[in-house]
């Protein structure tokens, strides 16, 4: 019998080549991710709920066609698990992120990334933990509590996406899904040690009904996290490509995987320290201005730049928050038309900080919705204008370390200032949302570790430029490996 320590931390790749070399059988394989589980989340608080049953028999049937002989998927037979937001499965609960109204909402859809995970052979476990309608770079909700990160319990995970986050740092899967609408994959990758990929705007389709257009307010993603390069490469190749069902999504099919080992010898990196708008925990600052020289090591071309923002973060974060709020209130709207008025008979489920967002932005012009498309296009030009002399955009993932975990569940939010100035602490100290506004693929990278704590480090590329990002990623894991640090994580008392 497969133990789960001889699976925990082996990468998706790998698991999926010794199923189809039938070394492992995905039977056993997913009893002992479930063995895992049940063992350790206790823990972390990363699962918030369990779809074994529904993962057995898929592991039966994944099982069925190793033996008989059928073509194998991408990730044939590979564990994985999805975000409790908005993410689905038929039959699975969809709560929002911990919304107390929405506890037995099962809507009968797959999500993009269920659908293509599926076609592709991964077997779904479970969902992950996530902040009330993913509206922080925290995660914590009062329904389910905060998550809890896998090198120290007492601090969090960051957000939204903390939940699969923590479950693919302590190795109960080896790749899970994060959706990203202002860093929801970055942030949490960042302070968990993970590889956290959001792709190109159109590169993974996003089918948002019964607004199509949801996906743009600001630009929303879904991708992996995951602890090597090549198993996001590999989970893109399967989530990538056309869609009819959206009408922004790329009609081009490609391996990404060999981007990973790709020469970047000449490529040029501009390395911008704070956006010209951040303050940034000088711990962070000194770990990634080391980090960034491994590029030069691998023969890239490294230069400090200063981008031409014409805001301060407090506008930026500000933005950010009006923009998401938008697809916050299509949702709202849409249950509303299906009986389901939440903001007026479920109040008390939503933060005091949330509600306030929300009614602002009912109470918006179009003259004032139109500002923010405004100054969303002047981010982008200033972006823009580095992509005219650089291949790729380095920064800081985030301006703060990690915080601790809050008594009172739902509490959770990040700091309220850093290195003295005051910043929004829902999403302020994160400098990951420029993406979002902006639709360039981005990556969050494990930089180093300050007090035992991981530190990020973001590669931004061109637009459609994900085989840049890509390579430049594999070029630093295989200079600054990782690896290592997931003792932490495995040893960690329970």
């Amino acid at each position: 019998m497969l133990a789960d320590s001889d699976i925990a931390y082996v990468s998706a790749a790998e698991l999926a080549r010794r199923i189809k070399n039938r070394e492992i059988s995905p039977v056993e394989l997913i009893e002992a991710s479930i063995q895992r589980i049940e063992e350790r989340n206790p823990s972390i608080n990363a699962f918030v709920y369990t779809g074994f049953e529904d993962a057995r028999e898929a592991a039966k049937r994944a099982e069925d066609a190793v033996v008989a002989g059928t073509a194998l998927g991408l990730l044939h037979g590979v564990p994985t698990a999805l975000k409790d937001l908005f993410d689905f499965k038929p039959g699975w609960p969809a709560t929002f992120g911990g919304v107390r109204a929405l506890a037995n909402f099962q809507p009968d859809i797959h999500c993009v990334f269920a659908e293509r995970v599926e076609k592709a052979g991964a077997i779904i476990l479970g969902k992950c933990n996530s902040p009330v309608m993913g509206y922080r770079g925290t995660c914590d909700n009062p329904v389910f509590g905060p998550s809890r990160n896998p090198f120290d319990t007492s601090f969090n995970t960051g957000g939204s996406s903390g939940g699969s986050a923590a479950a693919v740092a302590d190795g109960l899967v080896p790749f899970a899904e994060g959706t990203d609408g202002g860093g929801s994959i970055r942030i949490p990758a960042a302070w968990c040690g993970l590889y956290g990929y959001k792709p190109s705007f159109g590169r993974v389709p996003s089918v948002v009904r019964p607004n199509a257009f949801g996906s743009t307010m600001p630009f929303l993603a879904e991708g992996p996290l995951t602890r090597t390069v090549e198993d996001s490469a590999l989970v893109l190749n399967a989530l990538a490509g056309y869609d009819s069902r959206d009408m922004f999504s790329i009609d081009e099919r490609r391996d990404f995987t060999g981007d990973v080992g790709r020469d970047i010898s000449g490529m040029r990196i501009a390395y911008s320290p704070d956006f010209g708008a951040y303050p940034v925990d000088s711990r962070i600052a000194e770990t990634v201005s080391s980090a960034v020289r491994a590029f030069e090591e691998a023969g890239a071309v490294v230069e400090e730049i200063e981008l031409d923002i014409p805001y301060d973060q407090r506008e930026l974060s500000d933005l950010w928050c009006r923009q998401i709020m938008l697809v916050n209130v299509d949702a709202f709207e849409n249950f509303k038309r299906n009986g389901l008025d939440l903001l007026a008979d479920h109040r008390a489920d939503f933060p005091d900080g949330y509600l306030r967002w929300a009614e602002k932005v009912y109470a918006m012009s179009v003259t004032e919705l139109n500002q923010d498309y405004v100054m969303r296009s002047a981010i982008y030009d200033a972006m823009q204008a580095v992509y005219e002399k650089f291949d790729l955009l380095v920064t800081p993932t985030l301006t703060s370390m990690p915080v601790k975990n809050a008594e009172e569940p739902g509490a959770t939010v990040g700091p309220s200032q850093v290195n003295g100035v005051q910043v929004d602490e829902y999403i302020g100290w994160c400098m990951t949302y420029f993406a979002n506004f902006t639709g360039h693929p981005a990556a969050s990278i494990p930089a180093g570790m300050v007090d035992g704590l991981p530190v990020g480090m973001q590669i931004l590329g061109r637009r459609y430029g994900d085989s840049d990002v890509l390579a430049a990623s594999g070029a630093f894991e295989k200079l600054r490996p990782w690896t290592d640090s997931y003792n932490i994580c495995r040893t960690r008392s329970l």
